[in-house]
């Protein structure tokens, strides 16, 4: 039996780490758990999130990445996961069950189109990610396997991540009919393998995530942060079902001009100009009066 060792490794994220073990855990496969439910081929995941500020956890080649809840500072707890890790598996139990990890998670994908002829949205019954991820080319999506995969395709352009689906921007060299149950197929079988989607343990640009994220709204103005709450609650889920996703840029007090960023359908669409005006603009001068002169989308 292989007697492990356990090596705390740091990661760009500062809630995710990484514990090396001198040995392979999985054969050439990755696991990404997202609660206790999902772990039930993973006696180890399992045991891990009984910690309470386990928020997810990635089992890949030799090493187990645990996310964690801020609620603690892993300088006070990793020794005692990494503890925990190596003698779940110097006790020679399985990490995974591959009798159960082969098997196809039954997974469906439509493909939906959307107002920018050049983008098709590809709909999964399963949640893919927490976070937006556009990828403009291959090089940008060095985190995630399933949008490099989707790049080898040459008539892919761009590819956007959200929630539960992908959209996919191609080149005129090819059209829908021909090409969008071929990325349909690809896109399911994927998923259904349990392949990771994001792998959040490789160092990504800022650009690569959607920047409001990050977006402090206690530091906004009052009419920024009005702004802000307006596009989530009713513009947001507009967009989102047409496979794109708009951000809060700026606001200019002087002008009154409210700056948006496009992504996904949305960016380079042929009426996202009339979107903006009649659907965005129209709205928040309805909802945020005489505030409201302008809205411009910097990437439009």
């Amino acid at each position: 039996m292989k007697t492990h060792t356990i090596a705390i490794v740091k990661t760009s994220s500062p809630n995710i780490v990484k514990f090396e073990s001198d040995h392979f855990l999985t054969e050439h496969q990755n696991f990404e758990f997202n609660n206790i439910d999902e772990a039930s081929n993973s006696q180890l995941a399992r045991e891990l999130f009984y910690l309470p500020f386990v928020k997810k956890i990635y089992i890949s080649g030799n090493f187990v990445a645990i996310e964690k809840y801020n609620i603690v500072d892993w300088e006070t707890i990793e020794t005692d996961v990494a503890d925990q890790i190596k003698d779940f598996l110097n006790s020679g139990k399985a990490v995974v069950d591959n009798d159960i990890a082969s098997k196809k998670v039954a997974v469906t994908v439509y493909a939906e189109s959307t107002p920018n002829p050049s983008v098709m949205k590809f709909v999964a019954n399963k949640k893919l990610v927490d976070s937006i991820f556009e990828f403009k080319n291959i090089d940008d999506a060095k985190i995630s396997p399933l949008a490099t995969k989707l790049f080898h395709f040459p008539f892919v352009k761009e590819v956007f991540v959200d929630e539960n689906y992908v959209s996919i921007n191609k080149y005129d060299l090819a059209e829908w009919n021909d090409i969008a149950n071929d990325l349909r197929e690809e896109i399911r079988n994927f998923i259904a393998e349990g392949n990771t989607i994001i792998d959040v343990t490789i160092e990504k640009p800022q650009k690569e995530v959607a920047p409001e994220i990050n977006l402090n709204i206690d530091e906004l103005d009052d009419v920024s942060t009005e702004i802000v709450n307006v596009l989530n609650e009713y513009i947001k889920p507009a967009v989102a079902s047409d496979g794109g996703n708009i951000m809060f840029q700026s606001y200019d007090e002087t002008t009154k001009e409210v700056k948006v960023i496009l992504q996904g359908a949305c960016s380079g669409c042929p009426s996202s100009t009339v979107t903006l005006k009649n659907g965005i603009e129209a709205t928040l001068k309805e909802m945020i009066p005489g505030k409201i002169n302008s809205v411009i989308a910097i990437n439009a």
